[in-house]
């Protein structure tokens, strides 16, 4: 049984860390073309992905990561291992629901704007697309912290 909680909590993990990854990627590759229609339908897209994707992804990973201790007789909150990379993932979570989400839905309404008007202020939407990056890739490098404490175990 610990086995199958592991392999699901690795499955629920790579979805969670990929879908992230993803996102980034695309808006990247979308604000190349500094199409306001293009960037309104990557933000949508990242939004949507967000709720389809990455919210399971951190169910599965608390689900299956509080299982796997408990059937690997792992204390929780004295296996430094385990705890920081609980803190690490809180923070991450904190950072997408103070920082990211906001400037997610300011990108879209941006996007949107330009295009129903047809004047897109690029360099508007720029300068808040450099901060969601930035915050994107705070709320990304903390999971990814908690992967290596993970898979290296080491004694803190």
């Amino acid at each position: 049984m610990y086995l199958l909680i592991k392999l699901l909590h690795v499955i629920a993990v790579v979805a969670f860390l990929g879908n992230i990854v993803t996102g980034l990627f695309w808006h990247a590759h979308a604000a190349r073309t500094r199409d306001p229609k293009l960037l309104a339908h990557t933000i949508e897209g990242i939004v949507r992905s967000d709720r389809l994707v990455t919210l399971p992804g951190i169910i599965g990973v608390i689900a299956t990561g509080v299982a796997a201790a408990i059937y690997g007789n792992l204390p929780i909150l004295r296996t430094g291992w385990i705890l920081w990379t609980l803190i690490l993932f809180i923070a991450s979570g904190l950072i997408f629901m103070i920082r990211v989400a906001p400037l997610q839905q300011q990108l879209r309404a941006l996007a949107q704007a330009g295009v129903q008007s047809g004047a897109f202020e690029y360099g508007q939407y720029h300068a808040l697309a450099l901060r969601w990056e930035v915050w994107g890739a705070a709320a990304l490098l903390t999971p990814l912290a908690g992967l290596a404490l993970m898979v290296l175990k080491p004694s803190i």
